[in-house]
C-alpha cells in the first residue's frame, strides 16, 4: 500500500484501511498530522482535474468532499 497526499495537511502519509464490519468499510488516515475521513465506495468519479476515475467522495466530521488519489484536487460539497 502506497502513501498518498493528505488533503489536510499535503503530507505524503495518507492511507486507508478496510474493515467490513463498519460503515463505510473504507477509512482514511494520515499518519503525519492525525487527519481521517471515511469512504463512500458507491460513489467514485471522473475528476475533471486529471481526468481519471480516482475521485472519491470523503467525509470527515466537519464536511464531505471529494478527493481525487492522483492529482490530489479536492471539491468540496459541504458541511455537516
Amino acid at each position: 500500500m502506497s502513501l498518498l497526499i493528505c488533503p489536510q495537511c499535503s503530507a505524503e502519509s495518507f492511507l486507508w484501511t478496510y474493515d467490513e464490519e463498519e460503515t463505510p468499510p473504507t477509512s482514511w488516515y494520515c499518519g503525519d498530522c492525525g487527519y481521517s475521513a471515511r469512504e463512500d465506495e458507491s460513489l467514485e468519479r471522473v475528476c475533471s482535474g486529471c481526468n481519471k476515475k480516482t475521485e472519491s467522495r470523503l467525509q470527515d466530521d466537519v464536511k464531505m468532499y471529494w478527493w481525487c488519489s492522483n492529482c490530489n484536487k479536492v471539491t468540496f460539497i459541504s458541511e455537516k
